[in-house]
């Protein structure tokens, strides 16, 4: 486990180091931050005199070697429009994004087992043809597209739920404030965690379905017919913990995915969280937050993906961990 462990530090030392190295090459192409900085009836005197202030004349590696002695000490910059650090403007967004992406995890979780496993058991029933067909439109939908159609079923036409907004919060600690503790909170959250949770619901249905039916072929789960065992540990017990271990493997990366695809939902619900913030800043090439939040989420996808192979590794003991990280 510890060899593991300094080997999995080691590689998100080096991916880390090559999505640094990347966002902070894009930087140039993003436009002009002075153009948002200053008025246009500033000279091109006092223009050049705020780029060598900034920095912004000096050449790439120059940039990227100051930006990296202070990111090693937690310094990501200071965003342009906030003048506040970057990290900082960050990690107050944070906590929306991860509760966003917590809610459409429990919904996948929620809904993709049982149907999964359903449709694996009994393939041909009526209802398990009708779950397949809404997972092929649900893969085929954009989820800025459902996003707006669920605002207009439920808030425009039905006027049960918010569209915009967090709602009421309450404070937890830091920067945390939770919208899982007010009865208003949770109808700000349904809704955007139904749509981001649309992206993934169908894969997850169709991952389990399939993983399952083949688990169900394997020998062991005949033996285990052949036994007498009780339909539902069969499938529950020997059949669903094996087709688990691939949907962990993929549900790690996806968790992972789904903070960047927070970006179309938080923009459709107004949802004041990082994907929000991020566009924000592409529009007004707020580029130490561009930078930031490009670097953030990487790590995020780093450490994701570390703690889904360690939890790989307990599913499954037969599966070494130093073997996985090589």
């Amino acid at each position: 486990m510890f060899a593991y462990l300094v080997k999995r530090v080691f590689q998100a030392a080096v991916v880390m180091f090559v999505i640094s190295l990347i966002s902070f090459s894009i930087q140039d192409n993003l436009g002009d931050p002075l153009r948002e900085l200053v008025g246009q009836s500033v000279s091109e005197e006092v223009r050049e005199q705020l780029r060598d202030e900034l920095g912004l004349n000096d050449s790439f590696l120059v940039q990227y070697g100051r930006f990296a002695k202070k990111a090693m000490r937690g310094d990501l910059g200071t965003s342009y429009f906030f003048k506040e650090p970057a990290l900082e403007v960050i990690l107050k967004k944070l906590p929306a994004t991860l509760e966003l992406v917590l809610g459409a995890t429990f919904i996948i979780i929620g809904l993709s087992v049982p149907l999964g496993v359903f449709t694996a058991i009994r393939p041909n029933s009526i209802f398990s043809r009708v779950i397949m067909g809404f997972s092929i439109i649900g893969i085929s939908v954009p989820v800025f597209l459902t996003a707006i159609l669920m605002i207009f079923v439920f808030s425009v036409e039905m006027r049960i739920l918010p569209s915009y907004g967090r709602g009421d919060v309450v404070h937890v600690f830091g920067y945390w404030s939770t919208n899982f503790l007010t009865w208003d909170g949770w109808k700000h959250i349904l809704l955007p965690s139904a749509a981001l949770a649309s992206i993934m619901l169908p894969l997850f249905i169709r991952l389990i379905r399939s993983e399952m039916m083949e688990t169900l072929q394997s020998e062991y789960v005949r033996f285990a017919w052949a036994k007498g065992l009780r339909p539902r540990r069969i499938w529950f017990v020997h059949a669903l913990k094996n087709t688990l271990l691939p949907v962990i493997t993929v549900g790690g990366v996806q968790i992972g995915t789904m903070v960047a695809y927070t970006i179309l939902t938080e923009t459709v619900f107004q949802w004041p969280g990082m994907g929000f913030m991020f566009l924000e800043a592409v529009n007004r090439v707020d580029t130490p937050l561009i930078v930031a939040y490009l670097i953030v989420v990487g790590f995020i996808f780093v450490v994701t993906n570390t703690i889904v192979d360690l939890i790989y590794g307990l599913v499954n003991p037969t599966v070494k961990l130093a073997r996985m990280g090589a």
